[in-house]
């Protein structure tokens, strides 16, 4: 759930720069305009992006940096779709969906996010993207189609057929917030998907995007503003994912019946 206390401090100097503002407004209203990402189109997209990436990932001779665009971008994007992270249209652009997918690899891979390097691709990440390593299997015999959610590194893991699907960055609970007390966690244990809201839904906590509930009417894995997504802990007890990854998550999966298991 949204906490809108906490903002990030670098990547947005140059998301206002670009008028992201006014995107966002319309988002608020439920008027994403057409780069949004439909279920089908972002399998396409992924897809595409698998199928483009080269064999051999070749790292540029330069950091990648949030705003830049070109062919060392696309690059990038290609080799995250391929190693089944999300990073939106394989496009050149490095945006806020490429962003949050190099947080994604960062976070399996062991590296730091922090406030110094949250919208970089340094070297040393190029060289990860070479040789990466896979996402640790929390729960081995949990089920072929199945949500790993690992809190130590604030990742998802989609299974399906016992094969990684789907790879993103998430904020969970950030256990104490400015102004609001603490006790705000993300509970811990063995779920199953239970039920799923179109569209956003006004909670008094804040609002959801597509929420796949998982505990009652209280807990879910849903989308906010890319803005409310940051890359630390800093939901309610909800399993924020990013708004683009949100708007296809649910047909990936089950619902109801998909296991859930979250791990501190």
């Amino acid at each position: 759930m949204r906490h809108r206390a906490r903002r990030w401090t670098l990547a947005w100097r140059w998301m206002f720069g670009l008028g992201v503002l006014a995107a966002a407004g319309a988002l608020v209203l439920g008027q994403f305009g057409p780069a949004a990402a439909s279920p089908a189109s972002a399998a396409r997209a992924a897809a595409a992006g698998r199928a483009a990436a080269p064999a051999v990932y070749v790292p540029p001779k330069k950091v990648l940096t949030l705003g830049m665009h070109g062919p060392a971008v696309r690059s990038l994007q290609q080799r995250l779709a391929a190693l089944d992270y999300w990073p939106g249209p394989i496009d050149g652009q490095f945006g806020l969906d490429t962003l949050e997918a190099v947080w994604a690899f960062k976070e399996v891979q062991g590296l730091p996010v922090d406030a110094a390097n949250q919208d970089q691709v340094s070297r040393t990440v190029e060289r990860f993207l070479v040789h990466p390593g896979a996402p640790r299997v929390l729960v081995p015999h949990g089920g072929s189609m199945r949500i790993e959610v690992n809190m130590s590194n604030e990742t998802l893991v989609l299974y399906v057929h016992n094969k990684v699907r789907l790879i993103s960055h998430v904020s969970t609970g950030a256990g104490c917030l400015p102004g609001q007390g603490c006790g705000w966690t993300t509970p811990t244990g063995n779920f199953r998907t239970i039920w799923f809201y179109k569209g956003w839904i006004h909670v008094p906590l804040g609002e959801m995007f597509n929420p796949v509930f998982f505990i009652g009417s209280t807990y879910a894995i849903h989308g906010e503003l890319n803005t409310s997504v940051p890359w630390y802990p800093d939901s309610h007890g909800c399993v924020r994912i990013p708004y683009d990854i949100a708007t296809f998550f649910h047909t990936l999966v089950k619902v109801p019946g998909t296991p859930v298991y979250i791990r501190g």
